[in-house]
């Protein structure tokens, strides 16, 4: 999930920019930021610890509201020292100065959006409704600040040709067009409403994601024992283990995490038992109870559109795209439809498999959405012999994390070293210092398991970013998935998906962890949406890589036998046909909402069933993302009408790795260290397309991709 820099586009903020789900705060805080007094807020005091991270054991809610009422003041103050500088404006004085601006700021919202997303509570949920308005307001108002906008407007037109280098160029670039995106050519009038329709945006984004986590936190469902009757023995520690999180008498227990329902779908033999997860699973937000987001996805569409057409856009979309690789709707859409004919053959011709397994077992029932997932898996174990009972016990999650750390440190010349020192928010986070050339680059953090006050899905967010403005400053990267906890003293083992990712994820860490640029603007994942998950992406592929060594059992240490990683092979495009409908799905309606140019056409029910029935989804495949619980797009990750991002980097990313391939070596010193290069180390300093060029050495194509997913 795209990240936005605070600079460029903070007043979307139906919220934040995530990285698959981060918070959105880009620039990075100095070392020492200017102390501000206040007795025992340790935001008002230089942190003494390991890399000067967190001091999460001293940190406590009451401490957010002060540090965020100074940190705004002091910001405040530096903006209005920059605008009023008398001095002939120039890349120093305007351009530097504001990339110096708000670090105590940056320090406050990179710990507290952190928490909000990884383990929030309800103190925290009403600090981050207090200040979603109020920080809308706060850069709307530098955004829309006529005299600053004019001194950048002329440091472009006088100094760019003269500024040393092209990383200076890309930053001054970089603000006036953020400038611009955020309104600042806009009249006196339509200002006053742009800042009105960011502030409405700002309140409704975090409503709609606190709505999906309060639902999903109601929505524990008890399971007895005849309920849980063909789940394999990880899923059913799984479900004992939330059963007792949450004091049920029953001795198992689902909730509305993807984990967690996927294994009642998938394994489940009671249909009625599947049926009953799958209606909580997708009805997220659309209950009608208090947390029914439907209205609140209507006015953002409908505030959206008026934004985009205040700034000269027909569209949404349109205003959107034109700051991504794609540069257009139609593009996107154009890659899209691409896979979807060859992906929708693909998935009528596995419902039709999975319909004669049905007829064959005696089953005289037409297969549906809560079907598809356990008979395509009895299927796969038909076909290909494997299951996740089988699969599992060679994947537990540290050793997973092992294999991405080696993959890593073959590929980039990186280690991995625990640190026992360094504050962490919960006792599930790990902490590792990262060093290049036996040289320190920052802290990795690691927080893997489900918890009720973390919000669904996977993510890479950062307690600060790198920079070298003013000396050297090393990023604190985290990841974050929601694994199923393991009993006490069992190991965490993880399936197939889960493994990959994990390593997805840590592809988004080490973009964050290499970046080796100058400016915080730039830093690491400010890149363009379509290109942020190249780097994620690419690094999947090293999980199968990996496999035949760091592929143990869990109990008795033997390698997972090369014929079980061959049937894993072969079983790899197993289903791809209903993977891709369910993403695509959801990449269509998600432009299809955002397209819309007239506000009587903004009706999301309406538009979520034309776009389905123009597509000819089958009926058993249901959206990955349901739109009242799409936080891409309606909470904050930064993915309106972005979702097709994924599949435009997997271009990237299949034909990357086959870079590596024609060496016949996946850890290739040359095509390793031009990946580090042109891909992990500049962060947004470069051309996208240029960049992605000169590593590859021409342009991406599209057949690696259709080939990876057995659709070509």
């Amino acid at each position: 999930m795209q990240p936005v820099c605070r600079w460029g586009q903070h007043f979307l903020a139906s919220g934040a920019a995530i990285l698959d789900a981060k918070p959105f705060f880009r620039l990075s805080p100095k070392p020492h930021s200017k102390v501000l007094p206040m007795h025992d807020n340790p935001f008002f005091e230089p942190w003494q610890t390991p890399f000067e991270a967190p001091p999460f054991d001293r940190i406590r809610p009451e401490h957010f509201r002060p540090a965020f009422e100074a940190a705004l003041r002091e910001h405040r103050a530096e903006i209005d020292a920059i605008t009023s500088d008398a001095h002939t404006p120039d890349f120093a004085n305007t351009i530097a100065a504001l990339e110096r601006s708000g670090r105590a700021l940056n320090r406050v919202e990179h710990v507290f959006y952190n928490l909000a997303s990884s383990h929030t509570n309800d103190e925290l949920q009403a600090i981050e409704l207090e200040m979603a308005p109020q920080l809308s307001r706060h850069f709307t108002a530098i955004h829309l600040n006529s005299s600053l906008f004019a001194r950048i407007d002329h440091v472009w037109r006088e100094e760019r040709n003269r500024l040393p280098d092209d990383e200076h160029r890309r930053v001054l670039d970089r603000y006036r067009l953020d400038f611009i995106r955020a309104g600042a050519q806009l009249d006196a009038a339509q200002k006053e409403r742009f800042a009105q329709i960011s502030e409405r945006l700002a309140v409704l984004g975090t409503e709609f994601a606190q709505a999906v986590l309060a639902d999903e936190q109601e929505s524990v469902m008890p399971l007895s024992a005849e309920d849980a009757e063909g789940l394999p023995e990880f899923a059913r520690v799984a479900a004992a283990e939330l059963a007792r999180e949450h004091g049920l008498e029953a001795p198992y227990a689902v909730n509305a995490s993807r984990s967690s329902v996927e294994a009642i779908l998938t394994f489940a033999r009671n249909r009625q038992v599947r049926e009953k997860v799958l209606q909580a699973w997708a009805s997220r937000g659309r209950r009608g109870n208090a947390h029914d987001n439907r209205a609140r996805m209507r006015e953002i569409l409908l505030l959206r559109l008026e934004l985009a057409k205040l700034l000269g856009y027909a569209s949404f979309a349109e205003y959107r795209l034109a700051d991504t690789m794609a540069k257009t709707p139609a593009a996107a859409r154009a890659l899209l439809e691409k896979v979807w004919t060859p992906a929708l053959q693909r998935a009528r011709r596995e419902r039709d498999e999975l319909q004669k397994l049905i007829s064959e077992e005696g089953g005289n029932f037409a297969l549906t959405a809560f079907d598809w997932r356990y008979y395509a898996e009895r299927l796969r174990k038909a076909r290909y012999d494997i299951d996740d009972n089988e699969i599992m016990p060679y994947l537990p999650l540290d050793a997973m994390i092992e294999a991405a750390f080696d993959a890593a440190s073959r590929l980039f010349g990186i280690s991995f070293h625990p640190r026992h020192d360094v504050p962490v928010y919960h006792p599930d986070v790990r902490v590792f210092e990262v060093r290049r050339h036996n040289e320190p680059i920052g802290l990795f953090y690691g927080d893997y398991f489900a918890r009720s006050s973390k919000r669904g899905g996977a993510w890479m967010s950062s307690f600060r970013e790198q920079n070298a403005l003013d000396g050297r400053v090393l990023p604190l990267i985290i990841n974050n998935c929601n694994f199923s906890r393991p009993a006490e003293g069992s190991p965490a083992l993880l399936n197939i998906d889960e493994a990959r990712t994990l390593f997805h994820e840590f592809g988004h860490g080490l973009h964050g962890l290499l970046s080796n640029v100058r400016f915080p603007r730039l830093s690491g994942t400010n890149v363009a949406q379509d290109f942020v998950e190249l780097p994620s992406q690419i690094f999947e592929h090293w999980f199968e890589v990996q496999l035949e060594r760091f592929a143990r059992h869990v109990k008795t240490n033997e390698a997972m036998p090369k014929a079980l990683r061959d049937k894993l092979s072969a079983a790899r495009n197993f289903d791809q046909g209903f993977a891709t409908v369910e993403f695509l799905g959801s990449a269509f309606v998600d432009m299809d909402f955002h397209t819309a140019t007239e506000a009587s056409d903004i009706d999301p029910e309406r538009i979520e069933h034309v776009s389905a029935s123009h597509l000819a989804i089958p009926p058993e495949i249901p959206l990955r993302h349901a739109p009242a619980h799409f936080l891409h797009i309606f909470g904050g990750d930064g993915y309106a009408a972005g979702y097709y991002a994924y599949m435009w980097a997997e271009v990237l990313d299949a034909d990357g790795f086959s870079a590596f391939m024609e060496t016949g070596d996946p850890f290739d010193a040359a095509t390793a260290m031009r990946l580090y290069q042109d891909i992990y180390s500049v962060g947004g300093t470069r051309d996208y397309e240029a960049t992605y060029r000169h590593f590859r050495g021409r342009d991406p194509r599209i057949e690696a991709l259709l080939q990876g997913r057995g659709l070509g």
